[in-house]
């Protein structure tokens, strides 16, 4: 098969993997920079043209589209869709994940366990607000933020407040979220693809620091998933409409909750945390999976 990965930088380590894991797999491997291509958008012969040669003849593309630049690259995947390429996560459920606001308003619907949570701009019922997830201590977060960016653990009402009127005063829409005590810092990272959960780890974070990110100083090791936890990592992807999907979850008294479903996760933690070729399984669940034209996303929301 001839596999496009759409990557800014082809020496990313989960980009370069993908390269490796298709090609000793036998398959045609090409690294494309989704930024410096353009769209022929036409009812006849659509096309994605890059360095002045268009991208033709390719079987399945895997998007890896970084956070800052969501809406050129769905657009890039979403032109491949229209030429019947299959990719590995479709141009609207990026998006949609992209949207944590809607992603959360998504899992809600579908039941899947979530923290309380509450969604503000300018209000000025500050203390309505932070009621509405139970009071301090509570986690306040920039809806436009990436990798803990924008995240902020208020621990008394006073804090929580102080907060949230200067985010208003930035003219920032926010999530309020109730703490999750019991996860002590740390999270779950489930790898899903094609429906099935393939590799986890649990994420720690540096001591004195709630947010567990990898990159600012957590650390991981290899865990066992509960029944629930699996079932609600592969319900999570699916009601995004993932089909390749890094889903966060947190240990709560009152059972695993999501707190963000990624489009484009990360491989090197995960791989060498689990020892487990999850690049291997992608490229295996395209070639399986590949099928000209099986671009439908289903979900109506």
């Amino acid at each position: 098969m001839k596999i496009a990965i759409l990557s800014q930088d082809p020496a990313l380590y989960s980009t370069r993997r993908l390269r490796e894991a298709g090609e000793a797999q036998g398959h045609d491997m090409r690294v494309i920079n989704y930024l410096r291509c353009y769209m022929n958008i036409t009812s006849h012969r659509p096309s994605v043209v890059c360095n002045g040669k268009p991208l033709e003849d390719f079987d399945a593309i895997i998007p890896r589209i970084g956070a800052s630049r969501t809406f050129y690259g769905t657009a890039v995947v979403r032109q491949f869709e229209v030429m019947g390429v299959f990719p590995t996560n479709e141009s609207q459920a990026i998006s949609r994940s992209r949207d944590k606001l809607r992603c959360l308003q998504i899992l809600a619907r579908e039941g899947v366990g979530l923290p309380v949570t509450g969604f503000a701009h300018a209000t000025q019922d500050i203390d309505g607000l932070i009621e509405t997830v139970g009071g301090a201590p509570l986690v306040i977060k920039l809806l436009e933020g990436t990798q803990g960016i924008g995240v902020v653990l208020a621990e008394t009402y006073q804090a929580a407040k102080s907060v949230i009127e200067a985010f208003r005063g930035l003219d920032a829409n926010i999530l309020v979220q109730e703490y999750i005590k019991e996860a002590q810092g740390s999270d779950l990272r489930c790898f899903v693809v094609g429906g099935k959960v393939i590799a986890a780890m649990k994420r720690q974070g540096a001591e004195g620091e709630f947010r567990s990110n990898l990159h600012r100083g957590g650390k991981a090791t290899k865990i066992k998933l509960t029944p629930e936890e699996r079932s609600t990592a592969i319900r999570a992807a699916k009601a995004m409409g993932l089909r390749v999907a890094g889903v966060d979850l947190l240990r709560s008294n009152h059972g695993p909750v999501v707190m963000e479903v990624n489009s484009s996760p990360g491989l090197e933690g995960i791989e060498k945390v689990t020892e487990i070729d999850v690049a291997g399984k992608i490229i295996e669940y395209i070639a399986k999976n590949a099928t000209s034209g099986k671009t439908r996303d289903r979900i109506k929301y």
